[in-house]
C-alpha cells in the first residue's frame, strides 16, 4: 500500500473518486494503485504529485510498518 498517498488524500479530505475524475482514470484503477496492486505510469505519477502538491518520490514510497512487540513477547532484561 502507498501509505503516504493514502494519508495525503485523508489530510486533504479528498475522496478517491473525486481524484480519479480529475485524473480522468477509473476509480478502480486509482484504488489498485493506492493499494499497491498496480503501479502508476510516470505521467500519472507526476500528475498525482502536481494535483496533491506533494513530492512524487515521497507519495509513491513503499513503507513497511512493523508493529511493536507486546509486553508478553518482550525478552526480560537481566540487571
Amino acid at each position: 500500500m502507498l501509505a503516504n498517498l493514502k494519508a495525503t488524500l485523508a489530510v486533504r479530505r479528498l475522496r478517491q473518486v473525486d481524484l480519479s475524475i480529475e485524473l480522468k482514470i477509473s476509480p478502480s484503477l486509482l484504488s489498485e494503485i493506492i493499494n499497491g496492486r498496480r503501479s502508476a505510469e510516470p505521467l500519472l505519477r507526476a500528475r498525482l504529485a502536481e494535483i496533491l502538491q506533494a513530492n512524487e518520490d515521497w507519495l509513491f514510497a513503499r513503507t513497511i510498518q512493523i508493529p511493536p512487540k507486546s509486553n508478553a513477547e518482550q525478552t526480560p532484561t537481566i540487571a
